[in-house]
């Protein structure tokens, strides 16, 4: 399963991570940053340690599970 992680700096200068499953591929950079722009500008999310503040990095990650029959 593959991921799209978008990290954000809070007002603490604490990391804040939002998480979109199953993101279009290949990612597109540009519309990424834009809307990192677009939630900081909207103050769309909330996090424990105050606003979002600035972007950080964005990632696709991708995890394999193996069930083992036991």
């Amino acid at each position: 399963m593959k991921t799209l992680e978008l990290k954000f700096l809070n007002t603490q200068d604490k990391i804040v991570t939002i998480t979109l499953d199953s993101p279009v591929e290949p990612a597109d950079a540009l519309a990424i940053d834009q809307a990192m722009d677009v939630i900081i500008a909207q103050n769309a999310f909330y996090s424990s340690g105050g606003d979002l503040i600035s972007k950080k990095s964005a990632r696709i990650v991708e995890r394999n599970v193996f069930d083992i029959e036991v």
